[in-house]
Order: structure tokens, then C-alpha cells, then sequence
């Protein structure tokens, strides 16, 4: 798959800029890309959408440690009765805030339904110009150190403030979200049950810009030393028009299951007036499972949407109820 020339010529501007102002100005360059050139975008609360209302309680919340300071927006289901609940953290892509997100993926009524907290995390523009999760720098994508700390204590501490069952605690994201995801369900294998992935990069993708514009073409895989066991089952959402983030992405997270991962199932389905979807389960070695879910034709967006966020593909399979039917269907066991 090519990517469209006004991403190629933006990602030539960003390489170009590391040269000859250095990597905070390229990183800057980077993340605009990322926003400007995902193809049939939806963009955030026009007048046309007004916020879609929801009986719970979603407010606002600060954690801070040594890696700095975040703040983070929950929403908690009028369900909630001091009972354990299962936790979603939901990590947002670049250019969105957690209302942003929330709104698109329409998790909040989701957590109505099923009987789920769930956290925003959300990432300052002091931290990235066009507020993504760092994925592709070294000091995020490590255990107790940078945003994967602060995201482990954002969770942590809705652990500690609400009933939340521990076997049940999952982490998703959008492209540089769903790219922090991969780093967090590595990296915290104890805290996360399994993690959702949709239109991201596996772990170990980038080091830095170059090695993430590499990665996000879709031209450099993952290093072997890089690939680590999975210890916790994955869900995988890409589109294969995507022009962002080239789609070879899901099998690069994929790779980690092995190769004598077992397909299961592979089929494709489309529900009246949906995108076509080919799904892929497959097994790792020492059993744990993933899966895959390629959209025919789809953008870079979060499949089945609402137009109420932005980065959204209504035609899409509902991504956000496959994934909450895949993560309470995976809790720690044992």
C-alpha cells in the first residue's frame, strides 16, 4: 500500500527538520502529520453533534510522580455499587483529549451497558505539540519510568479509589495510543489482562523519529531481540486503507505470538451497510490469544464510531464492543 504524497512530503519535512533544527522541532513536524493525513477523518463536536449524554458520573482528576504530572477523566456507570467492576483504560491518538475520545468511541455508554469503569488518560501538549503518547522514545517504553509510570499510576490509583476487580483491568488505544498500549500490556503484564490495539505499532517498533517514520511507512519490522513471549491476549483493529499507519503494523504486533500461532477462525463477515472485516484468531505456544481484525477499505479511525469524535469510521465494525466482548472474555486467570 502507498502512502498519499502530502503524508510522504510532510514525513520528508519532518526528516529534513531533524538534520538541521533537531529532534524536537521534527517531533513536532511528526505528530502534525499524524493529524493532518488521516483520510476521512471525523472531526470533534461540530454544531450538528451536540455531546451525547450519559447517566454517570464523568469527571476530571490529576495524578502526579517523578515522571510528572497528567491529568485524566473517568467515567463511572450508574451501576457501580461498591461491587468490582472491571477497568478500561482508554489511551487517545494524537490531536484528541479524553472528551474527544470518549465521544468516538462511545465508551461511556458501553460502560452503561456492560457494567465498566472506565479512565481517559490525557496527554498535555507540554509533553508532545500534538499531544500523542511518546511511544517512540526509549525513556516511554519502559516499566516505572516516563508515561508508561503514569498511566500504570492513573490506574493504580482508580484501583484504589473505586471497587475494581484486579483479574479485570484492560488497556486500548488509537494509533499513538494504541502504540502506548502495546508498550503498557509489555511492560505491565501484572496490572493488565489483555490490551486492545487499533491502529497502532507493536512495541519495540521505534527508538526515534527516524526509526518511528520507518515504522509508521510500514518499511522496518520489529527487531528480534525486541520480540518478548506475550503474556497477555491482544486485540488487533487496522484498516487496510490506512495512509498513516501502513496496515503490515497488525502483523507486527501479531508476530509476537509466534510462529507456530494456530489460526482458528478466519472469516469475513459484514453486517448491512458495514465495511467488510477478515478475522483472525490465532493461539501463541504457550496459549495465549490474540486477535485480528483487518476492515476492508477502512481509513486510519476508530472503527464504528461516532461522528461525535473525531478520527472515526462509522461504516467500520463496532471496534469498541468486539474489544469489551475480547477483554471480558480474557480476565487473569490463576
Amino acid at each position: 500500500m502507498k502512502l498519499d504524497d502530502g503524508f510522504l512530503h510532510s514525513m520528508q519535512d519532518a526528516m529534513k527538520l531533524l538534520r538541521t533544527r533537531g529532534p524536537k522541532e521534527a517531533t513536532a513536524a511528526l505528530q502534525r502529520a499524524l493529524g493532518a493525513h488521516a483520510p476521512h477523518a471525523q472531526q470533534a463536536f461540530t454544531a450538528d453533534t451536540p455531546p451525547a449524554q450519559t447517566p454517570g458520573t464523568f469527571s476530571t482528576h490529576t495524578h502526579a510522580n517523578a515522571a510528572g504530572l497528567r491529568t485524566y477523566k473517568l467515567y463511572v456507570p450508574t451501576k457501580y455499587n461498591g461491587q468490582p467492576m472491571p477497568l478500561v483504560v482508554m489511551l487517545h491518538g494524537c490531536t484528541q483529549d479524553a472528551d474527544d475520545f470518549a465521544a468516538g468511541t462511545q465508551m461511556n455508554a458501553l460502560a452503561e451497558r456492560d457494567g465498566c469503569i472506565v479512565v481517559y488518560p490525557v496527554q498535555p501538549q507540554q509533553a508532545n505539540a500534538s499531544k500523542c503518547w511518546n511511544w517512540f522514545k526509549p525513556a516511554d517504553q519502559r516499566r516505572d519510568s516516563g508515561e508508561p509510570s503514569l498511566i500504570a499510576g492513573i490506574t493504580r490509583e482508580v484501583m484504589a479509589k473505586y471497587a475494581v476487580d484486579p483479574a479485570r483491568v484492560y488497556v486500548a488505544g488509537l494509533s499513538a495510543g494504541g502504540a502506548m498500549a502495546a508498550i503498557m500490556i509489555r511492560a505491565y503484564p501484572d496490572l493488565y489482562a489483555a490490551a486492545c490495539v487499533h491502529s497502532g505499532l507493536a512495541a519495540g517498533s521505534a527508538h526515534d523519529l527516524p526509526s518511528a517514520l520507518a515504522a509508521m511507512r510500514g518499511g522496518k519490522s520489529v527487531n528480534a531481540r525486541d520480540i518478548e513471549s506475550p503474556k497477555r491476549p491482544m486485540i488487533v483493529f487496522h484498516g487496510d486503507a490506512d495512509t498513516t499507519v501502513h496496515p503490515s503494523n497488525a502483523a507486527e504486533l501479531l508476530r509476537a505470538f509466534g510462529g507456530q500461532a494456530v489460526v482458528f477462525d478466519e472469516a469475513t463477515s459484514a453486517e448491512p451497510g458495514k465495511r467488510q472485516s477478515t478475522v483472525e484468531r490465532v493461539k501463541s505456544a504457550d496459549g495465549v490469544d490474540a486477535e485480528l481484525w483487518r476492515i476492508h477499505g477502512a481509513p486510519h479511525a476508530w472503527a464504528g464510531g461516532s461522528a461525535r469524535g473525531s478520527y472515526t469510521d462509522a461504516t467500520g465494525p463496532d471496534a469498541s464492543a468486539a474489544m469489551m466482548r475480547f477483554f471480558l472474555d480474557h480476565p487473569i486467570r490463576g
